[in-house]
């Protein structure tokens, strides 16, 4: 690989520019109309526009994609996370051209990125799944038949695509008669897919992801992240490790996600995802990321191991840099997802201006972010301007440290989410770690004026 292509925006490109310059792989960043003065576009060697701000006429138009890549001379394209990092005819076009998909090829991303394909795949791979549908359901009669056989409460969930939509809980029968249609409906609308799965509802869950690594021939995992804490059911803060599992535990969970990834011959980094069951201790795969994640900064804090970087060498051919043995974890790294939103405004999108901007410094902290003092956000694509990560070597410490860099850090000219991380680390819930998949959904409901007065952060 002598030339990389992101087809991917924002704090993610940068990442994946400073990867490949590392590893003395020249970069080409493509860009729409309203990414021109993007951070990705001043860094990257060489730059292409692609189409206007609409994600459909730009970073979701393969053929432009492709194109930009032919034009520049790229011989490798890396997706990122979100738009076409997923999308199985996009990976399947970049090697019918004769260039190379830095991510596992068009039939793994097939099989895993479908939900009920991943989950029949876990099931011959022997990795317990929650109790639910066997395979998607077009008919809401047979919907409810499995539900009631199952037992309320019941999560109905779309087949295909994610990002929290075409789901909805169903506590007892007449809500399930109510609501599958409704995300039936979305699904339809999202991802031009109807189909649903129907699983048991787990009150109190943890969501636990495992990393993975692969080359096609050997798997290795690089532990677990904790990212329970989610808002309509998107991550906005992460740990690793999970400090609610037992190491027992966090073997088995492990030992799963690569026995499910080396079932699929996996090539490139991605994500095991399980719920686990606190009352009970148990833990169950729900579906696997097939490309790098938002949170993978919190497991490259507490390994050592770049992930970008393997991610682009097992691409270009290249065996895992490390084996199972080689993989350590020491201390605690936590990672919150700052966004352009106001928080004590019930999250309403804050695009404009950075007036300036002071980022927080130190041992161990990390910003992996797409601003600069200047630069104008625009209204166009996820709120997601950049994370804030820390690490130390106990829990308590990377809170504190977490603490002291959310105070140094100043943004002016927007709003965004850093007065919500204040106000959480002043809950006793956060400090101790007692918290699940629903928490924050209830605290924002009982904590609105706690965000107002923190409101001067932002």
């Amino acid at each position: 690989m002598n030339k990389l292509l992101i087809a991917n925006r924002s704090e993610i490109a940068v990442r994946i520019i400073r990867a490949a310059r590392e590893l003395g792989i020249t970069t080409v960043q493509v860009y729409s109309e309203a990414d021109a003065d993007s951070l990705a576009v001043k860094m990257a060697d060489e730059s292409v526009m692609i189409g206007p701000a609409k994600a459909s006429d730009s970073y979701l138009n393969i053929e432009k994609i492709i194109s930009a890549a032919q034009q520049s001379g790229a011989d490798a394209i890396h997706p990122g996370y979100g738009f076409l990092a997923e999308n199985p005819e996009f990976a399947e076009r970049i090697t019918t051209e004769g260039l190379i998909f830095v991510g596992p090829d068009a039939h793994v991303l097939r099989s895993m990125g479908d939900k009920i394909s991943a989950r029949n795949t876990a099931e011959q791979a022997g990795v317990i799944t929650v109790p639910g549908s066997q395979g998607a359901i077009d008919d809401l009669d047979q919907a409810y038949d499995l539900a009631t056989r199952i037992g309320f409460p019941v999560m109905i969930k779309a087949a295909g695509g994610g990002g929290g939509r075409g789901i909805r809980v169903a506590e007892n029968p007449d809500e399930f008669k109510t609501l599958a249609p409704q995300a039936s409906a979305e699904s339809k609308a999202a991802f031009n897919d109807d189909r649903l799965y129907i699983e048991k509802f787990i009150h109190n869950a943890r969501h636990i992801e495992v990393q993975i690594l692969g080359d096609g021939n050997d798997v290795i995992h690089c532990f677990e992240r904790e990212c329970s804490l989610q808002r309509r059911r998107q991550k906005i803060w992460e740990e690793a490790p999970a400090t609610c599992i037992d190491d027992h535990t966090r073997k088995q969970m492990c030992a799963a996600a690569v026995k499910l990834a080396k079932a699929v011959k996996y090539c490139g980094a991605g994500t095991i995802e399980f719920l686990y069951d606190e009352d009970n201790k148990e833990f169950y795969f729900i579906e696997m990321n097939t490309r790098i994640q938002v949170e993978h900064p919190i497991t490259e804090m507490i390994t050592g191991i770049d992930l970008v970087k393997e991610m682009i060498k097992v691409a270009s051919g290249k065996p895992l840099s490390y084996s199972q043995n080689d993989v350590k974890r020491s201390g605690h790294a936590i990672e919150v997802r700052l966004n352009a939103e106001d928080p004590a405004q019930n999250f309403f999108p804050s695009p404009g201006i950075i007036e300036s901007m002071t980022l927080p410094t130190g041992p161990g902290v990390r910003f992996d972010g797409s601003i600069y003092s200047g630069y104008t956000i625009p209204p166009f694509y996820d709120s997601l301007i950049g994370k804030l990560i820390v690490w130390d070597h106990t829990r308590d410490d990377a809170i504190s440290r977490l603490n002291r860099s959310l105070n140094e850090f100043d943004i002016e000219g927007i709003s965004t989410t850093m007065p919500l991380f204040q106000a959480l680390l002043d809950d006793d819930d956060i400090e101790n770690g007692d918290f699940n998949i629903h928490w924050l959904e209830k605290w924002l409901i009982n904590n609105a004026d706690n965000l107002v007065a923190n409101e001067g952060l932002s």
